[in-house]
């Protein structure tokens, strides 16, 4: 597939099949992750793979009752280390590059699930203490992403994007 195809292809997916989505599919959804851009090749990313039904639902509920979630065969919850970017970076690291770095990760992990067929949404609303508490992430350690994975049931429909008009600006900040 075109990466033009995946980039303007790609949509959010809230409803899923129940076939089964593979360790060897995660694994290359992971790796295409860990190929993103990152502030002084910190690679500040860590990832939880959730499958357990009871656990999925813990993170719906999270996700202010997106339970469309829990159908997902996957979900990945998306986290930055924050330490690791602090020691490279200070409060700069610690506060806006680690989120940079991993929204890269979050990226490339999307459109490469579109590109072998499986749905995902990327998903920011949700209560971060609750995501920490139920998988026991520690302290340091950021969830800032849930990204349910399946293959899609619909396909998303296709959003407006602003023209090109509105959002390029050229030297006049």
């Amino acid at each position: 597939m075109e990466l033009s195809a995946a980039v303007k292809g790609r949509r959010s997916i809230r409803s899923y099949k129940p076939n089964d989505v593979s360790e060897e599919e995660v694994e290359v959804l992971i790796e295409a992750a860990t190929f993103a851009p990152s502030a002084g090749n910190i690679q500040p990313w860590e990832f939880v793979v959730v499958r357990n039904p009871e656990m999925k639902k813990k993170l719906a509920i999270a996700a202010n009752e997106q339970l469309f979630m829990a159908q997902a065969p996957v979900v990945i919850v998306v986290c930055a280390n924050e330490i690791l970017s602090s020691q490279g970076y200070g409060l700069r690291g610690k506060t806006l590059f680690c989120l940079q770095d991993t929204a890269a990760a979050v990226e490339n992990m999307l459109l490469t699930a579109y590109s072998l067929g499986l749905g995902t949404c990327w998903i920011g609303a949700f209560e971060e203490i609750e995501v920490r508490e139920a998988l026991r992430i520690p302290e340091g350690v950021r969830p800032v992403a849930l990204v349910p994975v399946g293959y899609p049931a619909k396909i998303g429909v296709s959003r407006p994007k602003r023209s090109m008009e509105q959002i390029v600006h050229r030297e006049i900040f």
